[in-house]
């Protein structure tokens, strides 16, 4: 059995006489749905394994979020599905656009309207990781017929009314302009690309399962990923040519964990998760996740001094593995 050991470095240009780093506040914020607060889960488990002045903090709206004393360093998750805000419709007896092609109920979804829970985020962390994908294409939710996702744009419903493929490019339109704006100057921002599930015979609802001891062979991951074979978990990569059409020419990096995640249906929970179903989505920690967070150190690079009241900041992770 591999036993990981996870050592986690901050190193600063400048101590004070204690050996304390002198740094001012810093700030790290995840945004999106469960596989978000997965990769911020991983993060915070780490900085915990390394020091013991914790505190629990929720800036900007957020879920939940640490504040790691000795480093003054904030690490925060924003629940948020879909992005932007959405909420139960029903026809009004006085008509509508929508009641008079006899839609009489689904979910609101505002395009152009980010969910409260990460509004003020962008003026407030200095890191921010988006993600948003799995709730776009989830029938129990937004059931076609009895609950459709019916788009709302400027306060107004777009009529006819669109599919789920063209409200995510409405809405991603939306919020990565609205994240460019409301950025703090000289501020990183990513968009993680989409987090694969790994359900075999069939989908979550429908007995599906993962019960893998070791990785996919790339043939089998073309089994279970293949759009054109309408394979079970295509959804990951219908998802992502979504994600990089809005993303081409905006200031956001992308994280792309996609493809080594693909391989990985021996890192879920599968059984041991005590839910009605099998999960195959969410990753175990440590794990997976834990790698996701190591490739995307690189790229967290601060901005020049003037720009945020610290010195200087530099993340390095080391992984070794005892057999």
């Amino acid at each position: 059995m591999a036993i990981w050991h996870m050592i986690f470095v901050l190193s600063f240009a400048k101590v004070n006489s204690l050996g304390r780093p002198v740094v001012g506040f810093i700030s790290a914020g995840f945004v999106g749905d469960s596989l978000s607060r997965n990769m911020y889960v991983s993060l915070v488990c780490m900085l915990r394994s390394v020091t013991r002045g914790v505190r629990k903090w929720r800036p900007a709206g957020a879920d939940r979020g640490f504040t790691f004393l000795d480093y003054n360093l904030t690490v925060a998750y924003h629940r948020t599905n879909l992005l932007v805000r959405y909420g139960r419709w029903s026809a009004s007896d006085n008509g509508g656009a929508l009641e008079s092609l006899g839609i009489k109920q689904g979910y609101r979804v505002d395009v152009d309207v980010p969910e409260h829970t990460w509004a003020e985020a962008p003026s407030f962390h200095h890191i921010l990781i988006f993600n948003t994908g799995h709730w776009w294409w989830a029938p129990s939710k937004f059931d076609p017929e009895q609950s459709p996702m019916l788009f709302f744009e400027k306060g107004l419903p777009v009529v006819p009314p669109v599919t789920p493929e063209i409200g995510i490019d409405l809405a991603l339109k939306h919020m990565i302009s609205y994240a460019e704006r409301r950025a703090a100057k000289g501020a990183r921002t990513f968009f993680r690309t989409q987090s694969p599930r790994h359900f075999e015979g069939g989908d979550w609802n429908r007995g599906g399962s993962c019960r893998r001891r070791e990785p996919l062979l790339s043939h089998e991951v073309e089994e279970l990923f293949s759009v054109e074979k309408n394979a079970t978990n295509a959804e990951v990569r219908v998802i992502n040519q979504h994600l990089y059409k809005a993303l081409r020419r905006s200031s956001f990096q992308i994280l792309d964990i996609t493809r080594m995640s693909e391989f990985r249906a021996d890192a879920h929970p599968s059984t041991t998760g005590r839910k009605k179903h099998e999960d195959c989505m969410h990753w175990c920690l440590p794990g997976l996740t834990d790698i996701g967070m190591m490739y995307s150190w690189p790229l967290w690079k601060i901005p020049p001094a003037n720009s945020f009241p610290f010195v200087g900041y530099m993340l390095i992770f080391h992984v070794s593995v005892d057999l």
